[in-house]
């Protein structure tokens, strides 16, 4: 029998602030735990609440949905996650979203950013000196935007009153973590087996596979000219070529691969073939 015991009382108020474009598969992560929860406890332990700019914000894949324009007072909530994927940098400049989450902030809340969302935080002046989870294929620009926030390549990381995820299927490991110290352990292995969710995996698991175009350490030219050798393994392009598709000379690409791979751009393309 599970032992219904709670361990806080009253229920958790959760706001979302939901950018255009932001990922659908994303909010499901989020909100089904905490739907599941509630329904094995019989009890409201947690409230969310959608919210946006405008009364309808759509999903990258196109499915709008109906949001409050009235956001609460922050002294008011528990929990802010802020949810962002394409186009994120049109709202990074705005005033009265970076204005509420720095009211947020400041009442004690925690903050959570998932996907892109960690930018609009970043925008927001809320995540300087912290660690924050960011998905690879944002991880430089992130960096170079924001010195001062120490922008892993983690899965996701919780420390504190702040929260990050670089999304996928990560938001629903965030999510169990986030939820452990809230939830009795019965619970928890309730609501693995409705989602039928074994795994956990560890905050600081790897973002990609072990080839060098997906390390994170690896730079985003290398990444592009290493993708371009795989699709014209028929057909090779020259060192010229493949060093103007980076805006590089042929020597300054064959510097860059041995700094970062330890092998001349020849020879690499030799292994693959």
């Amino acid at each position: 029998m599970i032992d219904t015991r709670r361990p806080t009382p009253g229920p958790e108020r959760i706001a979302i602030l939901l950018m255009p474009q932001f990922s659908f598969a994303g909010l499901g992560a989020i909100l089904d735990p905490l739907f599941i929860v509630n329904w094995l406890t019989q009890e409201s332990r947690f409230k969310w609440q959608l919210l946006g700019s405008d009364a309808t914000v759509a999903a990258s894949n196109g499915v709008p949905l109906n949001v409050d324009t009235e956001w609460p007072a922050p002294a008011d909530l528990d929990s802010v996650f802020v949810l962002a994927s394409f186009e994120t940098k049109t709202y990074t400049g705005d005033k009265r979203i970076a204005m509420w989450l720095r009211q947020c902030a400041a009442a004690g809340g925690a903050l959570g950013g998932i996907e892109m969302g960690s930018e609009v935080l970043a925008a927001a002046g809320v995540l300087d000196e912290h660690q924050v989870a960011v998905h690879w294929d944002n991880l430089e620009g992130f960096r170079e935007l924001y010195p001062r926030i120490q922008a892993t390549s983690d899965l996701y990381r919780i420390a504190g009153q702040r929260l990050s995820c670089a999304g996928g299927t990560a938001v629903l490991d965030m999510m169990f973590a986030w939820l452990t110290p809230r939830v009795e352990p019965p619970y928890m292995e309730e609501l693995r087996n409705h989602l039928l969710e074994r795994r956990q995996r560890r905050d600081d698991s790897e973002q990609l596979s072990a080839a060098p175009e997906h390390h994170v350490e690896t730079s985003a030219q290398l990444r592009k000219v290493i993708r371009t050798m795989r699709r014209t393994l028929e057909t090779p392009l020259s060192a010229p070529a493949l060093a103007a598709l980076v805006g590089l000379s042929p020597r300054q690409l064959e510097r860059r691969f041995k700094a970062e791979l330890g092998v001349t751009p020849i020879r690499y393309y030799l292994w693959l073939r």
